[in-house]
């Protein structure tokens, strides 16, 4: 198909203070095709974007649509444009239904539901979506409600899409049946934008890739002619190795045993029910799933942190069997059961916003202090180091964690519980929202704290990582063990089969 430049960028530039996320960006968007957006964390992805889709505008520059210069001053700017852009985080009323918030905001739109039923249908025969426009929001899953974010704006007559880590919550089928989608809409003419880490989909499903690099615009290059080494490089400025080493550890022995766990949160909603596995030290043990099925609710039981209902958590201490249910994070910590965590709520559990990077590292080691005099010495060295060995982006170890970029705060927290070296490390999505040079770094991390006879729980969101990087994964479904599997020799769609079958098949036991 023949293809017409629907978005071009010229010089744009935006800073945030003394920091330059875009710096004389410029890009163009075709029809007919679908780019994909590519660069480490702070490299000014997500906030040119952000311009185009109205959050943002830039400091200078110019932006052109259909040939003509345009001004982009808010969402609803764009929206007449035909912008449109589905964002990580889903903005959906859950007691609504699917055309009630299709059609939520929107001026002048008479409230018919049968009429704005049946163009809703429409949409979805003509793309490939598969909605029920009565179905209520909170009846659906994840990648139902991505669908609905995606029709919301094709309903709003936009031509421009722009998807901002659409896979991240989704299963590798469901992921096939979101490209298809796309690709149809590429039939249709439509100019397409992804914000994604993941090189493996985009070379997959795109037909070019524009890379940045800390705020710059390095080059676009046709997809065809890419490898996921050669884009990492152009992301990088240097070589990088793609290579997850998986070791085996000699003494593996059980150092967590968990049986019958059973948790239900203040609605009576069962979160996990009856969950029984092993975490072994010198183990990466993997936790798959579709978003939502118990892995926050898991790991947040085995710190402490989340009510248990019933079932038993025993911490292995050479002879001993230590039991944590009914304890307090802090009981555990005073019975001497080390472990770190890393949540999947980074500033609202895991870090304090307004503090900088001493300061938090400062968190964990504040009762070891023997006077109202904290010592600075040890955890402004670590701040340091985890600075300078994950490349932190940032001014300064002082500067406040919650004016860095998202994938930036995710380095401070995981480095922090690393440095650590726990007997048992636990993560949720340690590396969601990182660049492929920085995720590599945080799995050679993992592999050795597993060498040091760490156990290590890791719910991670790739399966493809998922497969390289554990021992065994395992897998749940509607908060129920679906599986326990040995990630050497399982496959990806086997593990994506485990994710939708609640209650799992009895070869998943260990």
């Amino acid at each position: 198909m023949q293809t017409n430049c629907a978005i071009e960028l010229r010089n744009i530039r935006k800073t945030f203070g003394s920091i330059v996320a875009n710096d004389e960006i410029n890009l163009q968007i075709n029809r007919g095709e679908i780019l994909c957006l590519l660069g480490e964390n702070g490299s000014g992805k997500t906030t040119l974007m952000n311009m185009l889709s109205g959050i943002y505008q830039p400091d200078s520059g110019e932006i052109f649509k259909d040939g003509e210069q345009v001004a982009i001053r808010s969402p609803k700017d764009a929206y007449a444009l035909g912008i449109g852009m589905i964002h990580q985080h889903y903005h959906l009323v859950d007691v609504f239904t699917a055309a009630q918030n299709i059609i939520l905001g929107l001026e002048n739109e008479k409230m018919d539901l049968g009429a704005v039923n049946d163009k809703v249908k429409e949409i979805c025969e003509r793309y490939g979506f598969n909605v029920d426009p009565k179905k209520k929001i909170y009846d659906m899953s994840v990648s139902q409600k991505q669908t609905i974010e995606i029709v919301k704006v094709l309903y709003r007559g936009s031509e421009i899409l722009i998807l901002d880590e659409p896979t991240a919550v989704l299963t590798p089928q469901e992921t096939e049946k979101l490209f298809a989608v796309l690709r149809n809409m590429k039939k249709d003419n439509k100019a397409i934008v992804l914000i994604t880490h993941k090189l493996a989909e985009v070379l997959a499903v795109s037909d070019k890739v524009a890379i940045l690099r800390k705020g710059k615009y390095i080059g676009t290059v046709e997809t065809k002619d890419a490898t996921a080494q050669s884009l990492t490089d152009m992301m990088v400025g240097r070589a990088v190795t793609l290579n997850i080493d998986r070791p085996i550890y000699d003494n593996v022995f059980d150092k967590m045993i968990i049986e019958g766990l059973t948790v239900v949160d203040n609605e009576g909603i069962t979160k996990l029910d009856n969950v029984s596995f092993t975490a072994k030290t010198g183990e990466i043990l993997g936790v798959a799933g579709i978003a939502g099925s118990g892995q926050r609710e898991l790991l947040e039981s085995l710190t402490g942190l989340y009510p248990i209902k019933s079932g038993s958590i025993k911490f292995i201490d050479g002879p001993t069997q230590i039991e944590l249910v009914g304890k307090t994070p802090m009981q555990i910590r005073q019975i001497g059961v080390g472990m770190g965590f890393v949540p999947e709520d980074r500033l609202g559990m895991g870090l304090v916003g307004s503090m900088g990077m001493t300061g938090n590292m400062m968190l964990r080691s504040w009762k070891n202090g023997k006077s109202i005099f904290f010592n600075k010495k040890t955890p402004e060295g670590l701040a340091k180091k985890v600075w300078q060995d994950l490349e932190v982006v940032t001014p300064s170890t002082d500067f406040p964690v919650r004016r860095m970029s998202g994938g930036n705060i995710q380095k401070v927290l995981v480095g922090r519980e690393i440095a650590s070296r726990p007997p048992v490390l636990l993560t949720a999505y340690a590396v969601r929202g990182l660049d492929i040079n920085t995720s590599y770094a945080i799995y050679n991390l993992l592999t050795e704290q597993k060498m040091h006879g760490s156990a290590v729980i890791y719910v991670g969101e790739e399966l493809d990582v998922l497969l390289q990087l554990c021992d065994r994964i395992l897998v749940l479904c509607g908060g129920k063990v679906s599986g326990i599997v040995d990630a050497r020799t399982t496959t990806k769609e086997q593990i994506g089969l485990l994710m939708t079958s609640v209650g799992g098949s009895e070869g998943g036991a260990e």
